[in-house]
């Protein structure tokens, strides 16, 4: 009897220390930690609709295309997606000109193809995202219709101004889009504003009724069962009232966008109460249906600046502001001590509580393997999943797709690019970031029918190699690696864990993801284009062991590879590597008590 019961209790000696030294409870929960919310944490999908699927065969992706590929991001791991605009619209900006808030523009199909959509990721356990865009309308719009008209109920909706002697406009003010900012209708004895293109005018929120209108499309759109809303370009909501010529940043040089500081026109303190008032109305539909209704918003500004955009420490904001540092700072010439500054600026600087989001790419800015190179893909993959926080993933990031730069002047679609001219529309087009996704090695690369004459977009011309199909079926590759790094990003470390970094030497960036009575896991990013000695111990001093967790394709560690010369290793050109530490603490435990169980056995035998 003796002899079971020094069996019993060293049996289960052995079984706490193994739960202290993996981390691993026996029903896989931590009790003593906060249930995260759905959006905390989450991975979150952007479709651009009109290059994801086409199911129609005319060209442009759609509704029905979407339905039909909503397993992809199943398959992919995702917690939800955010659709570029769907709304009813003449498509001077691609949906980014809404002339109905409250329809679907028939491009993509119908209200009942959106409620079957809505449906169907419900099903699925993924959440949707509506992209709201507050600062303007469609120059088609009815408000907009009836306020040119003079309709006095109207004609507030919008900015209207008297312009200068001359029939001049009323300042200075340039447009994103590289046109004046003002632009007085045939006929009219007033300018009005657009601060994007001139089929785009500016909403007036100094008249409450614009609020009120907006407040109304918001509940409308969570009645139908969306789960929240990205907030397009709010820090161009509201302008100074006194509408001051706006100061050139080089008096020597012309008069255009990017020469400009634009502080009458964007960061108006009225732009964030905006935001905390409609965040109110968000929580009122979370409490009234019992799941969160998520607020993203856009916003090109300064830290300062976006950081507001979660709140004023009174009054709630954004659930959370994109991030657009490794967008705007880091470059393919950046090292590690840049990314380290880049990343803890934005940690440091949020306020207590609130969620970091790290965003690479979108449909404005060169794709990921364009800006740094193919053979860097992989690596900026696994910074961007192993970080804390949420991740906002750019279709076709997920298979590594590519800017196509040999897009004509005369195919060119974007306005912004198009409202330049042939020498330097390249600079200024967003068409190269935006084409059809990549399917297979079918023709369009399955974006589309063999029988379709022509794509709203050409595909890029490497489709017969890089697609999603090969990608599957490819021992290893840029989309499976995003299914691990998704899938790692649910273990209780990488959740809830600290996060501690550092810029080593030979230019590597890591950093460890701890929790206490979890596993602790290193992350190392070789900023290099050639191979470098890397010391384990220099990021976790009590290294004693490290286990392969994940590696890029190209990787010469292997999953489940265990190291124990950690002092030299040889980190690739390009490489990131996920590993678990094992610690001098937790060895010595273990072992400790495997040769107790191992004297007590001798002794009883």
């Amino acid at each position: 009897m003796k002899r079971v019961q020094v069996l019993f209790w060293l049996g289960l000696l052995v079984a706490v220390v193994s739960a202290k030294t993996t981390g691993r409870e026996e029903d896989g929960h931590d009790h003593d930690l906060p249930e995260l919310d759905w959006w905390e944490g989450g991975v979150f999908y952007q479709i651009y609709p009109r290059s994801f699927k086409d199911s129609n065969g005319d060209g442009t992706g759609d509704i029905k295309g979407i339905l039909e590929k909503l397993d992809h991001l199943v398959d992919l791991g995702v917690t939800g997606v955010w659709f570029s605009p769907l709304f009813k619209s003449p498509m001077k900006d691609f949906g980014y000109d809404i002339s109905d808030f409250l329809d679907v523009d028939p491009t993509f199909g119908t209200m009942k193809d959106l409620e079957d959509l809505l449906a169907k990721a419900k099903q699925l356990g993924i959440k949707v995202i509506l992209d709201f865009v507050p600062n303007h309308t469609s120059d088609e719009h009815e408000w907009f219709v009836k306020s040119k008209s003079g309709d006095p109920e109207f004609r507030d909706f919008y900015v209207w101004k008297d312009g200068k002697a001359g029939g001049m406009p009323p300042n200075n003010w340039q447009s994103v889009f590289h046109t004046d900012a003002w632009t007085k209708p045939e006929g009219s004895t007033q300018f009005y504003l657009h601060q994007f293109d001139k089929g785009q005018p500016d909403l007036n929120y100094e008249n409450p009724k614009v609020n009120e209108e907006m407040k109304k499309m918001i509940e409308f759109w969570f009645s139908k069962g969306v789960d929240g809303f990205r907030i397009d370009a709010i820090n161009h909501a509201y302008e100074d009232e006194r509408f001051l010529d706006e100061p050139l940043i080089d008096e020597n040089r012309e008069l255009f966008y990017e020469n400009m500081d634009h502080k009458y026109t964007m960061n108006q303190e009225k732009s964030y109460s905006l935001i905390y008032d409609w965040r109110e109305l968000f929580d009122k539909w979370s409490v009234e249906t019992k799941q969160t209704k998520l607020m993203m918003t856009e916003a090109y500004a300064n830290l300062e600046q976006t950081m507001r955009w979660y709140g004023d420490g009174t009054r709630k904001g954004s659930h959370f502001p994109f991030n657009f540092a490794m967008i705007n700072r880091v470059t393919n010439s950046s090292g590690a001590a840049q990314l380290k500054e880049v990343i803890d600026e934005w940690l440091d600087n949020m306020p207590k509580g609130a969620n970091a989001n790290w965003v690479l790419g979108n449909h404005d800015r060169p794709r990921i393997a364009s800006r740094f190179g193919r053979e860097r893909v992989a690596s900026f993959a696994v910074l961007e999943l192993t970080l804390p926080g949420i991740a906002v993933v750019y279709y076709g990031e997920e298979i590594g797709m590519e800017d196509y730069r040999d897009i004509s002047f005369e195919d060119t679609q974007d306005p912004q690019a198009a409202n330049t001219n042939k020498e330097i529309y390249q600079l200024y087009s967003r068409d190269p970031v935006r084409t059809p996704f990549q399917w297979d090695s079918s023709a369009y690369a399955g974006f589309t029918a063999a029988t379709t004459v022509k794509t709203w977009l050409p595909v890029h011309t490497n489709f017969k190699e890089l697609n999603l199909a090969a990608q599957k079926t490819a021992p290893k590759s840029i989309f499976k690696l995003y299914q691990q790094l998704i899938k790692l990003r649910s273990d209780h470390t990488f959740m809830y864990g600290d996060f501690e970094s550092k810029a080593l030497i030979n230019n590597v960036f890591g950093y460890t993801r701890k929790l206490a009575e979890h596993k602790t896991y290193a992350v190392v990013v070789n900023m290099n284009s050639a191979d470098v000695q890397l010391n384990m111990k220099n990021l976790e001093k009590d290294t004693q062991k490290l286990k392969v967790v994940v590696s890029t394709p190209e990787s010469k560690f292997e999953e489940n590879q265990e190291i124990t010369d950690v002092e030299n290793m040889v980190l690739e050109s390009f490489d990131a590597v996920v590993f678990e530490v094992v610690t001098a603490g937790s060895s010595a435990l273990v072992g400790s008590v495997l040769l107790l169980l191992g004297a007590v056995l001798r002794a009883l035998m």
